[in-house]
């Protein structure tokens, strides 16, 4: 008996050696197969014509005239899209007429989204992936401050009763940037929680397109009010502005500017320049501007501020570029130290979530197109975490707004084909620099309003079909889906639209209640989100129905296979590999530790296994 078990012992032990050489092999052929696969992006650029690839992939490092160069073009693809934000909140923040305060803001969430996107693809998802302010927190921002209690005084709205240096005045709107950033501060730790924590992969199991559809164009929906306010203080700039923008963008995108280059092989000659597909909106808005000014200077324009179209001319904001400092470093808590308010926290919990959402499916289109692997759980986690750490860092900052992936930038990769991450972390360092240049911020408050209104008419359109598209998942030939959604979006335009006009229905008795679902009802996005999110995981339908199999299907072809490209950068990777506990950690990446033995002594053990179990 004693020696059947030593018999047993021993074919154990040498089935585990069997095990260990399978592993040892396995782990050289896959060092072998990566070798290949590091090669492949450079290989498909030299015999494969599929303009699918891209011509550099993540880890590859464009020469450096051409990461300048395309480092500034990411910057001008999310120019449009972050100044807008601020431009909207000075609305509710009652600083419609102070010029210098709106370009302070302009500094700062360029300075913040720098900073985020440096975080983001050195210890992030690790993809290039630029990061920005986000529309899911202007929404219910907005909401808050629409409420009675922080709803601006009607002096603030007449120019003639402003005075931007008197301390009321300040302590006016620096009361409410308090409020936001202590409150999207408080909002961001669920952020960072659910991401670190891996809790994010349980949560994307039951957020699909049809919740996402409803929450995203309903951003874009929701405000078409502050576009047509804006676009209607002079209708023809504005059309102006919005014809150049499509004419570029769409008409003329496919058409190249030959431009003198010079090369050691070819020296002096011209080479395409697809200006209008890389820059079609900030074309439209300088051409616009320039026009502007021109009717300025000829006074076309009338100079009376009561009359139709004063706010097209380039001389209202003053000598706010003249005043503005060269050079401004923005600090945390330079608003003053932050406050917390409840309903704030809860609106702004809603466009938390709706980000996350959204920012997940931004990481696998980024994967996509740069010529990456799907991202590994452990790669989403430590995005969102970082994307979590961006609104802190931004609500510290004083931008009003929190950070996000910028879905615009990830669109701009299928467009150039360069998916290197270097290029994205030198429009980083740029947009951190930009922050810093007290006049750059100043020169775009002074866009007239009918220019930003007609981009605006252009950018939110586009937000909205960008929510739609998502049905295209979906089974949208299926009449519970055609409910849910139309019925999400509907309810989601008629109820806070109601509530809106109707504020005394809410009234419970409690104040802080009251503020809570004053804010929550008046939020369009997040009524349409909730209806979409219930119905969508009550009604019966089949995965293929809901559009989940198409959603969570992810394209491996003519990807890297290798997953080691979202290892964390440093060696910290290789420090922590022999680590059990690593394992547990969910934004850590680790693999199963395999044996060190040298080939020789592997295959001595094989041969040595096989005579005694053979």
């Amino acid at each position: 008996m004693n020696e059947c078990n030593g018999h047993k012992n021993r074919s154990m032990g040498f089935i585990c050696v069997h095990f260990c050489l399978t592993l040892q092999m396995d782990e050289q052929n896959n060092d072998q197969l990566k070798t290949k696969t590091d090669k492949s992006c450079k290989v498909h650029r030299t015999t494969d014509m599929d303009k699918n690839k891209p011509a550099y992939c993540v880890t590859d490092v464009p020469p450096w005239y051409l990461c300048i160069f395309l480092a500034v073009q990411h910057y001008l693809t999310a120019f449009s899209g972050i100044i807008s934000i601020p431009l909207i909140l000075s609305e509710g923040l009652c600083l419609q007429h102070d010029s210098l305060t709106q370009s302070l803001l302009i500094n700062n969430i360029f300075f913040v989204s720098g900073i985020c996107t440096v975080m983001q693809v050195i210890f992030g998802v690790r993809l290039p992936i630029l990061q920005g302010g986000t529309f899911a927190l202007v929404t219910p921002a907005m909401a808050v401050l629409s409420t009675p209690q922080w709803k601006c005084p009607a002096w603030t709205q007449n120019a003639t009763l402003v005075n931007t240096s008197s301390p009321v005045f300040i302590e006016e709107w620096q009361t409410r940037m308090r409020v936001l950033q202590g409150s999207i501060m408080v909002a961001s730790v669920l952020q960072i929680l659910v991401g670190f924590s891996g809790f994010i992969g349980f949560l994307m199991r039951f957020i699909g397109p049809l919740t996402i559809a409803p929450t995203v164009s309903l951003l874009g929906l929701s405000l078409y009010t502050s576009a047509g306010d804006k676009a209607g203080s002079h209708w023809g700039i504005s059309a102006m502005t919005t014809a150049l923008i499509i004419l570029f963008s769409q008409y003329l995108r496919l058409n190249p500017l030959p431009v003198p280059a010079y090369s050691k092989t070819k020296k002096l000659h011209t080479s395409k320049f697809y200006v209008f597909q890389i820059m079609p909106i900030l074309l439209g808005l300088a051409i616009s501007w320039l026009v502007c000014h021109l009717l300025t200077v000829f006074d076309v324009l009338p100079s009376d501020p009561a009359h139709y179209g004063y706010l097209a001319r380039t001389d209202v904001k003053g000598d706010v570029v003249s005043e503005a400092s060269w050079f401004r470093l923005p600090y945390p808590g330079q608003w003053g130290t932050p406050t917390v308010n409840l309903a704030a926290v809860v609106g702004l919990l809603a466009g938390i979530i709706c980000s996350m959402a959204e920012s997940v499916g931004d990481y696998h289109a980024c994967a996509r197109l740069a010529g990456a692997p799907p991202p590994p759980k452990h790669a989403i986690s430590r995005g969102i975490g970082i994307e979590g750490i961006g609104c802190l860092l931004a609500g510290a900052f004083g931008t009003g707004n929190g950070t996000t992936s910028f879905s615009e930038n990830v669109a701009a990769l299928g467009i150039t084909k360069v998916g290197s991450r270097a290029v994205i972390l030198l429009s980083g360092l740029f947009m951190i620099l930009l922050g810093m240049l007290g006049k750059i911020g100043a020169i775009f408050t002074t866009i007239p309003t009918p220019v930003t209104g007609g981009m605006f008419l252009i950018m939110f359109g586009v937000i909205a079909a960008a929510g739609i598209s998502n049905l295209q998942f979906t089974d949208m030939n299926s009449s519970r889906n055609i409910f849910v959604f139309g019925f999400s979006v509907f309810s989601a335009l008629a109820i806070p639209d109601w509530i809106t006009r109707n504020p005394e229905f809410l009234e419970t008795g409690v104040k802080e209640v009251d503020q809570v679902l004053r804010v929550l009802l008046t939020t369009h996005m997040f009524v349409g989100g909730s209806l979409g999110f219930f119905l969508d995981n009550t009604i019966p339908g089949t995965k293929q129905e809901r559009g989940l199999q198409a959603w969570d299907k992810a394209p491996l072809e003519d990807s890297l296979s290798s997953e080691e490209v979202y290892d964390l950068p440093f060696g910290i990777t290789s420090c922590l590999q022999n680590q059990s506990w690593v394992g547990y950690i969910p934004f850590c990446p680790w693999k199963r530790p395999t044996c060190t033995l040298s080939p020789g002594e592997l295959q001595q053990l094989a041969a040595y296994s096989n005579v005694i179990l053979g």
